[in-house]
């Protein structure tokens, strides 16, 4: 991790995004309101619901399911649900009870992983950067290693700089633990065999039952953290739709910044905060 002094504005992205800003000129448009409650289409609207209600967690609904949180009769959402089976939104695992259909998994996947990582997570990363002055990182896993693959550069005299394309080895730096935290102590034991940890001094883990154990640590408290040369950085985890670690981002920022407890924990907050917008737009749901 290096701090730099920084003399010039950041560059946020190779790729600046078009701004779309469609103008509807369509007529009678001026006077009308999207959330007018004259244009609502009921049945839609409960269909949509029905859809939003699956989770991680709640992977098969039933009908009573539907209309408690519907609050209405089972009887009146029947034909919604049978129209949702029939266009294989739903599929039906046993008497009144449902999963999501193929058409959905199939249609959400694909427009998933047709979206860029760095694409979705770049606005969020500079408005992070914005909110807290300090630079923050994008980066993924490749085995042993973190390579880092967007920055949003503070604009501060000071800031921490790591160059897009760099690779660290893991244990040392937040971002690769916050990657690795999702594995189980045997993977872990796999990725690392023959691999040397305490080439790094401490504090990085010296070996792999340090690693797993400071591992469990920053997993359970939601977050990552290490300080090298000066810095202080703080990462957390993105998942995807599937809940699973595709990237982590981290905000970094010299110890004259962070090593203010109160500075630290705002900015330890709002990268959680953050990094559940970004899984949020990878298709997660908690």
């Amino acid at each position: 991790m290096m701090i730099m002094k920084n003399s010039t504005k950041p560059n946020d992205s190779p790729n600046d995004s078009p701004n779309d800003s469609p103008n509807d000129s369509s007529n009678g448009s001026s006077n009308g309101s999207s959330n007018d409650s004259s244009y609502t289409v009921p049945a839609l609207s409960r269909g949509l619901l029905i859809i939003e209600m699956f989770r991680n967690t709640k992977r098969v609904l039933s009908t009573q399911d539907f209309s408690e949180a519907l609050q209405v009769s089972p009887s009146s959402i029947y034909r919604i649900v049978q129209t949702l089976i029939d266009m294989k939104y739903l599929s039906k695992v046993a008497r009144n009870t449902y999963e999501l259909g193929p058409q959905v998994i199939s249609n959400g996947f694909s427009y998933l992983a047709s979206r860029d990582l760095v694409d979705v997570a770049a606005p969020h990363l500079q408005q992070l950067r914005d909110s807290t002055s300090v630079s923050c990182h994008l980066a993924i896993l490749d085995g042993w290693e973190t390579i880092y693959i967007y920055r949003a550069l503070a604009s501060q005299r000071l800031s921490v700089n790591v160059p897009i394309g760099t690779r660290l080895p893991n244990h040392t730096n937040a971002l690769g633990r916050a990657l690795l935290s999702q594995k189980t102590p045997k993977e872990l034991s796999q990725l690392y065999i023959g691999k040397q940890l305490d080439n790094h001094p401490p504090p990085h883990p010296q070996n792999l039952l340090e690693l797993v154990e400071l591992i469990q640590i920053e997993q359970n408290q939601g977050y990552a953290i290490s300080r090298s040369d000066n810095a202080t950085a703080i990462a957390a985890p993105l998942f995807n739709y599937a809940g699973e670690i595709v990237a982590a981002i981290n905000a970094s920022g010299p110890d004259v910044v962070m090593k203010d407890k109160v500075v630290n924990h705002g900015i330890m907050e709002q990268l959680l905060k953050t990094a559940a917008k970004i899984s949020m737009e990878l298709g997660y749901r908690a």
